[in-house]
């Protein structure tokens, strides 16, 4: 878990009530419904504490629906491995700024692209930045600079990354003698 996940504010009721508020509370509601499936009551209470828990599943995936419709197929879709970055951009735009949790999962998707990316890296909710800076980069200058950081701190030779030969005048993408 994230510590912004923990970061608690100082007054009673400020927090906003987020898709990944409401999807926890259901979640954790299933989980008291499999509970009390399990375990030995007497079958008129049973039913009881059963038509409550699932009325209160219930209210949060009416919730859920509401801050974003069809809220449960959209995780579905973000969640298959499968997803077509187009699809996963286009939810990303859809998307109400309070849809915490979708949100977060887009932003740890593999396929997601980079243009998403940077749009997800403005969001006000600190774990889905925090996914989007986590997100490792290609280009060699960014992670030569540490190593040479670090050699440098540490005593240690690093090898040096090979320079591309040069292009030629012409433009012809590949190296030559002219």
């Amino acid at each position: 878990m994230r510590r912004s996940d923990l970061v608690q504010t100082e007054t009673k009721g400020a927090t906003p009530r987020t898709t990944q508020i409401v999807f926890g509370e259901r979640q954790h509601l299933l989980r008291v419904l499999d509970s009390l499936e399990t375990t030995q009551v007497p079958q008129v209470r049973l039913n009881q504490e059963r038509r409550v828990i699932e009325e209160l599943i219930h209210e949060r995936t009416k919730e859920l629906n509401h801050i974003n419709s069809s809220w449960d197929e959209k995780v579905g879709l973000v969640l298959n491995a499968d997803s077509k970055a187009e699809m996963l951009d286009k939810l990303v735009r859809e998307a109400p700024e309070s849809d915490y949790y979708l949100l977060r999962l887009i932003s740890e998707h593999p396929k997601v692209p980079s243009k998403t990316l940077a749009r997800l890296a403005k969001h006000p909710y600190a774990a889905i930045r925090e996914n989007v800076a986590a997100i490792p980069t290609l280009t060699p200058p960014l992670w030569h600079g540490s190593l040479a950081i670090a050699a440098s701190r540490f005593g240690t030779s690093w090898p040096s990354i090979p320079t591309p030969p040069p292009f030629c005048a012409a433009n012809c993408k590949s190296a030559c003698a002219s």
